[in-house]
């Protein structure tokens, strides 16, 4: 938001920066890399590495991180197309997408702090809304 604000504001017709304002969005930018690769960079292996059920586990690891992969190579291909028509607005665009983010991780993701690996499925059997796309027929047999 920070860096969409200063471009939006600063960015004149000849689309040039003071030099002064060019530094602080190269420190912001900087500041956004830092942040992510500390927060949500790690979180496309880490998330499907301890939310999977063991039987699922290798097939379920796999689709998250081609996702990733494939995700990552869509956006990366649309970024300089979508930051010439967009503009300043790009950033906003993304701002947007980690609040969705934020949102999804609070009310979709379950803890799984304490949960020995081998009953992670007891989590997503009770979670209020993931619950209703379990089979209960094998936690019965258990």
């Amino acid at each position: 938001v920070g860096i969409g604000t200063i471009l939006l504001i600063n960015l004149k017709s000849a689309n040039t920066l003071h030099h002064t304002v060019a530094v602080v969005v190269v420190i912001l930018v900087c500041t956004f890399v830092s942040c992510f690769a500390w927060s949500w960079g790690p979180l496309g292996w880490l998330i499907p590495s301890e939310t999977f059920p063991l039987e699922t586990r290798a097939a379920g690891y796999s689709f998250a991180v081609s996702s990733n992969m494939l995700f990552t190579f869509i956006i990366a291909q649309a970024f300089l197309s979508m930051l010439c028509h967009m503009r300043a607005g790009i950033f906003y665009f993304f701002s947007g997408w980690i609040v969705v983010m934020g949102l999804f991780v609070v009310f979709f993701l379950p803890e799984t702090k304490g949960i020995p690996i081998d009953e992670i499925d007891r989590i997503w059997r009770q979670h209020w809304y993931w619950k209703r796309y379990m089979d209960n027929a094998d936690a019965e047999l258990k």
